[in-house]
């Protein structure tokens, strides 16, 4: 078997550590997935509470239309709208509706309780630099 570098097997895991996590984090928020999740995490955080799709898929490490594709359904089931902005009618916003935003008030609770299963304090303390060094590499979680 040929060897590869302890930073190819990091990916790797990594790799597989998000998909199995994704999976089983998305099963238990009451409909909601791990990236609806992850869109309504990063707009709860924004400024005002709303962003432009390309700057939500900057955050999220997708493309402008793989964003477009899972704000959609999100829209239909008026989790997210769309805002116009004032100054310049060519942006536009998205923003968490009150349903949107309650709902994801009650899966943080449950996405808390998931994560925690996975990082108790100990094994976050085994981490040691790797939470700093997935935000330098391009995390977008400080």
């Amino acid at each position: 078997m040929k060897t590869i570098s302890p930073s190819l097997k990091l990916f790797i895991n990594l790799a597989k550590i998000h998909t199995v996590s994704s999976r089983r984090f998305s099963g238990g928020l009451d409909g909601l997935g791990f990236s609806e999740f992850t869109i309504a995490f990063h707009l709860i955080q924004a400024d005002c509470e709303k962003m432009r799709r390309v700057d939500l898929a900057e955050k999220m490490g997708l493309t402008a239309s793989g964003v477009t594709r899972l704000l959609a359904p999100m829209e239909k089931i008026g989790l997210i709208k769309r805002e116009s902005s004032e100054q310049d009618a060519r942006v536009s916003y998205v923003a968490l509706t009150i349903a949107g935003k309650r709902n994801f008030t009650d899966a943080l609770v449950k996405a808390e309780l998931f994560a925690q299963g996975i990082f108790s304090p100990a094994r976050i303390k085994k981490l040691g630099a790797l939470p700093d060094l997935l935000v330098e590499i391009g995390g977008s979680v400080k």
